[in-house]
């Protein structure tokens, strides 16, 4: 598909996310899941798990995503917007081929996809498209054309619900001469990060919502979280736990975690800031508060209405800042994917 008016008109809006366990009875079918086919070793694999059994073995991103629905079915209704909303995941219950097949059986003809990641990279969007053809594919002739709405990193309501989240914080407690701003991103592989606008989306979000509250350019940080893969294969860095130590040695005594590469407060975001950064800046006798993700914010599912308008009605693409909005169309030597996969699992 290489223009958009080729394709019939939209019938219907489908959430495309990670996937999660619901209960400790499916953290290792569902991490088996993620990592077929992949030479990782058991052990590894164990000790993921217990990061979800240290919180019951239930990702909240399942329920983040049924939340999400429900305010983008709200936003519908107010809009005027008479669109059916489905969802399927790349990793768990309710599957993306099993909710493909259920739309080609309802009769859909053409869904536009909102992938639960604003930011473009190989895993971030390209490997997701790789999904949506798979289960097409396993669906076969009837399934629905599925087009991928564009990645929203600098549209105005998601820049608008991030900047709300940090001057909340800011609000109670305003910053302090010895505190800094860390926004975290999930950490990708340098492979993969140089052939996608992956850092430079990140950056200029974080640029937007830093000036947007008022905090100083040489006061903020972008760091990263969560890499994966073995301990030999560049990744991008700073990780979070090794700038806490750094900040700690340049005096810094209170730093404000922005988790802006996380649309909701998934496991890597629970268990990665909220149990292990923020233990290591106790130790370091440093202040730590962690800004909640945009879940939940309406500016979210404004977002989600706004990019299926553009894709519906021909509205033009919103962008505020510096970097034009992202394109609906992916060039198709974008997001190229490596040729060996990391070693180790998402959590989500």
């Amino acid at each position: 598909m290489t223009e958009s008016a080729a394709l019939p008109p939209i019938d219907a809006l489908l959430i495309v996310s990670f996937g999660g366990p619901e209960g400790r009875d499916e953290v290792i079918p569902f991490l088996e899941n993620v990592l077929r086919g992949r030479n990782v070793p058991r052990e590894r694999m164990l000790q993921v798990a217990e990061h979800y059994y240290h919180f019951g073995g239930v990702s909240p991103i399942n329920r983040q995503c049924r939340e999400l629905i429900a305010a983008v079915e709200e936003e519908f209704r107010r809009c005027g917007i008479g669109l059916p909303v489905y969802w399927g995941n790349r990793n768990w219950h309710p599957l993306l081929p099993d909710t493909v097949a259920r739309m080609a059986r309802e009769g859909i003809r053409h869904a536009a996809a909102f992938v639960t990641s604003a930011f473009g990279s190989y895993s971030g969007c390209r490997q997701y498209l790789e999904n949506i053809d798979q289960a097409r594919a396993a669906v076969g002739s009837d399934a629905p054309r599925i087009t991928k709405l564009r990645p929203f990193f600098n549209h105005p309501e998601f820049v608008r619900a991030w900047t709300d989240r940090l001057a909340s914080v800011l609000s109670e407690r305003p910053l302090g001469h010895d505190a800094r701003v860390v926004f975290t991103a999930h950490s990708i592989p340098l492979p993969m990060a140089r052939t996608s606008p992956y850092v430079d989306q990140l950056t200029e979000t974080a640029r937007l919502v830093a000036e947007a509250c008022g905090v100083p350019s040489d006061r903020w940080d972008l760091v990263y979280q969560s890499r994966s893969g073995r301990p030999q294969d560049p990744w991008l860095e700073p990780d979070i736990l090794d700038h806490l130590r750094t900040l700690h040695e340049q005096g810094v005594g209170r730093v404000i975690v922005v988790p802006v590469g996380f649309l909701s407060d998934h496991m890597e975001v629970l268990y990665d800031l909220d149990v292990e950064a923020q233990e290591l800046a106790g130790r370091l006798g440093m202040a730590f508060d962690r800004v909640p993700t945009v879940h939940g914010h309406p500016g979210l599912a404004r977002t989600v209405r706004r990019l299926v308008e553009e894709q519906l009605y021909g509205t033009p693409p919103e962008s505020v800042g510096r970097l034009p909005a992202a394109a609906t169309w992916c060039d198709p030597a974008c997001c190229p994917p490596l040729r060996r996969r990391p070693a180790t699992p998402n959590r989500h």
